[in-house]
């Protein structure tokens, strides 16, 4: 279940899932701004693979989980 509503997140994204959300929608912004508004076909994989880029860096800037210890660990 995605507790993203019980800490009273309206759009029901997790704070990761906004964070990747925002990037997306910045990168997409500066890609139209560089093509003029106007996205070609032959475009795609360059705008996908930048959005990939931007992703990235949101994941790779969050600190590394530290992983649960079990009962099976003690």
């Amino acid at each position: 279940m995605n507790d993203a509503h019980v800490v009273g997140d309206p759009d029901g994204l997790s704070p990761l899932q906004a964070e990747i959300r925002d990037a997306v929608a910045r990168e997409l912004h500066a890609q139209f701004a560089l093509r003029a508004d106007r996205l070609e076909l032959a475009d795609l994989p360059e705008v996908a693979y930048q959005v990939t880029r931007r992703v990235d860096e949101v994941l790779s800037a969050r600190p590394a989980t530290t992983p649960r210890r079990t009962s099976a660990d003690r």
